[in-house]
């Protein structure tokens, strides 16, 4: 759809605008992966990092610094998670080194402010908005609002003044709207649903939920963030773990009565990695460092093709196809993990998993990534998502720290 009121839209075309948006799309199985280590870039992290970030500005970007969703069907129009997906992107440039994303940052989130929900007391962010910020409308969704929250703290941590205090301020509201939207209840014995329209209660909601609450109480040092923290993190320990494989299921499907659906997604387990991580510390409870690292080696048995030395989407072995987006964030897992124990194999595998996804994924010319590719390079669709550009300059960045 074009230029149109968003509030038309319907439901189906709303749910394809969350983080958690066509899980059924082809991946690509597993085996146990040797460690092996990268071959040798042509050009740094840091330089892959900047080309993809000069894409999304000559491309994506518009005029009122939102990004458009795509370059063919969706490129009237802005996405929440998209366009909180560039701000973090920004942000790990900026820790990088390359402070000329600042203002790019810093003039995003204000658009942001389009998305909020203004008639609602409580807020939370809607799904979509126009190209030039109206006609907020569609679902508000648990992933993007938590993972908004979060990309919001990684900017509070490395800017200054009053930014940083807008930074933490929004963050809190995305928490406070999780926490006063009424979309935790009792049913399967708790658990977030994934929506506004539910229609399930999937991992990574719940997942990135957690993460906020975690690191909200370590900044803030409220209560009421370790609480919901502890509260999100049983639900998934006692619903969504599945011990056999080491690793988190997908979701519990509102509309099949609870069934549990136990594919296993790559983004999903980077995601519960780091909320381990964070509430580790949240908790001072050395014992979830211990589990997420327990994650990361059931990722690195699981979820990696050892051929290719990348991360498949899922476990559905009739799958075959990657996206930089929700396979790259293998690799942010993976970094979270050098970072606090200093193993030198976790960067070994984000390494690779980034050489995999532009040998996929990454037209050489224009130094876009495609939506959905084989791990040869086949098979691409053609669409130019604004959230696989993101990603791609995000984890490139955030390795390039770690460049010798």
């Amino acid at each position: 759809m074009k230029n149109v009121l968003l509030g038309l839209m319907t439901a189906a075309t709303i749910l394809t605008v969350s983080c958690s948006k066509d899980k059924n799309i082809e991946q690509g199985g597993g085996t146990k992966p040797p460690v092996t280590q990268p071959p040798v870039a042509t050009k740094s992290y840091l330089e892959l990092a900047k080309e993809t970030r000069s894409f999304s500005t000559n491309n994506l970007l518009t005029p009122s610094f939102g990004y458009r969703a795509n370059t063919t069907t969706r490129a009237n129009e802005c996405h929440e998670w998209y366009n909180v997906s560039q701000i973090y992107a920004d942000a790990a440039l900026i820790a990088a080194g390359d402070a000329s994303a600042l203002p790019y940052m810093n003039n995003t989130f204000k658009f942001m402010e389009n998305f909020w929900d203004k008639a609602d007391a409580r807020g939370g962010y809607f799904a979509i908005v126009n190209l030039n910020g109206a006609g907020a409308a569609g679902d508000k969704f648990v992933d993007d609002n938590s993972l908004t929250g979060m990309v919001y703290l990684e900017a509070y941590e490395i800017t200054t003044g009053a930014d940083k205090a807008a930074y933490l301020a929004k963050a809190r509201a995305c928490a406070d709207w999780l926490i006063n939207s009424g979309l935790w209840d009792n049913t399967y014995n708790g658990g977030f649903w994934w929506s506004t329209s539910k229609p399930d209660k999937p991992t990574q909601s719940n997942g990135l939920a957690m993460q906020l609450f975690s690191k909200l109480y370590t900044v803030t040092g409220e209560q009421v963030y370790r609480d919901w923290a502890v509260k999100v993190n049983n639900w998934l320990r006692n619903n969504m773990y599945d011990s056999a494989s080491g690793l988190y299921i997908w979701k519990v499907d509102g509309t099949g009565a609870g069934t549990k659906h136990y594919e296993k997604f790559t983004y999903d387990n980077a995601i519960m990695l780091e909320a381990d991580i964070l509430f580790g510390k949240a908790t001072n409870d050395a014992s979830y460092l211990a589990n997420a690292q327990s994650i990361g080696n059931a990722m690195n048995a699981v979820l990696w093709n050892s051929q290719y030395k990348g991360y498949i989407f899922n476990t559905d072995p009739t799958q075959t196809r990657v996206n930089p987006a929700w396979c790259g964030w293998g690799t942010q897992g993976m970094i979270r993990l050098y970072e606090q124990d200093k193993d030198e194999k976790w960067l070994t595998y984000a390494r690779n998993n980034i050489d995999a996804l532009n040998k996929a994924a990454r037209n050489a010319d224009t130094h876009a990534y495609y939506y959905f590719s084989g791990f040869a390079g086949n098979n691409r669709s053609p669409e130019i998502e604004g959230v696989d550009q993101a990603w791609m300059q995000r984890i490139q960045a955030m390795v390039a720290k770690y460049d010798k």
